[in-house]
């Protein structure tokens, strides 16, 4: 297969050259595509509410990717920061909703620059969203096929409305699964359990803010952020998914040519996985895994000295 890639420069150069994060006709464009493969955003000049809200959000609501799948594995031959983990002791999914919740962009302000100057921001938790979302997160904790958990993250003793048609949804979509084991967890439980013993889960769902903390604490207890591999999913395939790694742009280390591309090529490979090319998707994670295991050509933030571009074509030689 082949595969024919057309670049866009939009992100935080674009915005201090045009004011916006990407054209006015950007999100037509995208829905021609059959993927999204993002590089990181962000800029110290910008402040984050419109690096996430003029790019990342608006592409993940219009084309509908209302699941964000982020893997978080202890591979051989990395260090997690937490002591006594083996290599795979450390082996989940997180799902995060990925269209509503807490970022669904519902709000405003009042009495700006006053004294009594207010910011609402609205939670919304609709059925629909909530069972969708749990649904998949039960299929893929049935087609993983390993401890064949599911863990709900949840908040609803302090958050009595939307939390609860969360764990209502949850509820009454569990018995369809009667091989899943399931446990529900307060959001503050579950971000202690992930430092604790990580080791319990399996595929773990939350909400659009929950699944966002969980998933940083998953990446770095997996010994770097460099590793961390995203996707953000329109199971239907109606719309183009978009894929993207966990970590930000790092502006603090541009141009010096140490970055980590793993995460990147990690994130590929779940691309190409969406994209019906398994197959090809297990050689990208093997040829990762075998240079971490058998390889010295490692960047600084794996206790390496190697460059990106080194790196990079390590990991193509493997393949």
């Amino acid at each position: 297969f082949e595969f024919e890639f057309d670049e866009f420069p939009w992100g935080s150069d674009y915005y201090k050259a045009n004011g916006s994060m990407m054209p006015s006709d950007a999100l037509d464009t995208l829905s021609t595509y059959d993927a999204i493969f993002l590089g990181a955003v962000g800029h110290p000049d910008i402040q984050d509410h419109i690096t996430l809200n003029g790019l990342l959000l608006p592409i993940r609501r219009r084309f509908d990717q209302y699941v964000c799948e982020r893997p978080s594995i202890l591979y051989p031959g990395i260090e997690s920061p937490l002591s006594g983990k083996s290599p795979f002791d450390i082996d989940m999914v997180v799902i995060r909703e990925n269209t509503e919740g807490e970022y669904a962009n519902v709000g405003g302000f009042q009495y700006m620059d006053f004294p009594e100057e207010v910011g609402i921001q609205t939670g919304v938790f609709t059925r629909k969203g909530c069972e969708r979302v749990i649904r998949y997160s039960f299929e893929l904790a049935r087609r993983r096929n390993k401890k064949k958990h599911l863990t709900s993250i949840t908040k609803s003793n302090a958050q009595g409305y939307g939390m609860v048609v969360w764990d209502r949804a949850f509820d009454r979509i569990a018995p369809e699964y009667p091989d899943i084991k399931t446990d529900s967890l307060l959001i503050d439980a579950a971000a202690m359990d992930f430092i604790r013993r990580p080791e319990a889960f399996d595929v773990v769902v939350g909400s659009n803010l929950f699944g966002d903390i969980l998933t940083d604490i998953g990446a770095i207890i997996t010994g770097s952020m460099g590793l961390a591999s995203s996707a953000n999913l329109d199971p239907d395939k109606r719309y183009p998914s978009m894929f993207e790694p966990v970590h930000g742009s790092a502006p603090d280390i541009m141009g010096k040519g140490i970055a980590n591309p793993m995460a990147q090529v990690l994130t590929g490979a779940m691309m190409l996985r969406h994209l019906g090319e398994g197959s090809a998707a297990e050689e990208v994670e093997k040829a990762v895994q075998n240079l971490l295991t058998e390889s010295e050509i490692l960047t600084p933030d794996l206790g390496g000295t190697s460059s990106t571009d080194s790196v990079g074509t390590a990991i193509v030689n493997a393949l």
